[in-house]
């Protein structure tokens, strides 16, 4: 602390030394990344509250990074931002399948996405702007996915990646054969021929040549 100087420049000094600004922006995309990541694993989905809390971490430190950088040396401030934006979009591309006709995890790689620019935004020092579109994400997933659901339902939608009507197919056709053949000639059907024809044939020798042998020696 400079001698003679005001309140306000001490705790300016505090701020520059100890990088509270830095804490600040932290604490807003952990928050950020906590609040969407929380309603993904209410949800069920693969990347949830750790993952989604790391990348706005990891996004917010990277900005901070790179305007310290451009403001040391002179140098380009977006250049490490472009550097997250191309590899969340390999991260999202993992979280994408196709299955069976389907293609499922495009919200999750949307979520992915928007979180790392949440980051990128509380890392630049725009934390009211962050936690604004925080709380429009919230609004988007929780109350558009009820109106959706309730209002469009989709035929796509689907189970462990199977269709809901091939699903219901599937499990009517079971119980039907489930239920026109009682489960003891089931299984005799199916482990009769087995029993017969691979293990009859090759137990049988090995047993009674072992077998005739042993009275003889």
């Amino acid at each position: 602390m400079r001698w003679g100087s005001t309140p306000v420049d001490n705790l300016r000094d505090l701020i520059e030394v100890f990088r509270l600004d830095l804490g600040a922006k932290l604490l807003v995309a952990i928050i950020a990344g906590g609040a969407v990541g929380f309603e993904r694993e209410l949800r069920g989905k693969p990347a949830g509250l750790r993952t989604n809390i790391l990348i706005c971490l990891g996004s917010a430190l990277l900005m901070d990074l790179s305007v310290r950088i451009s403001n040391d040396y002179n140098g380009d401030p977006g250049r490490i931002a472009a550097q997250v934006v191309t590899g969340i979009g390999f991260l999202g591309a993992g979280t994408i399948l196709h299955t069976r006709g389907t293609i499922t995890g495009l919200t999750s790689a949307a979520t992915i996405w928007v979180v790392a620019a949440i980051g990128l935004t509380a890392g630049a020092g725009y934390e009211f702007e962050a936690l604004a579109t925080t709380i429009t994400v919230m609004f988007v997933l929780r109350g558009l996915g009820w109106f959706e659901g309730r209002f469009f339902p989709h035929a796509h939608d689907n189970v462990d990646g199977v269709p809901t009507e091939e699903w219901s197919g599937r499990t009517m056709g079971r119980r039907a054969a489930e239920s026109g053949a009682p489960q003891g000639e089931t299984r005799a059907s199916e482990s009769g021929p087995q029993q017969g024809g691979r293990r009859g044939p090759q137990s049988g020798p090995r047993q009674g040549g072992r077998r005739s042998q042993d009275p003889e020696s």
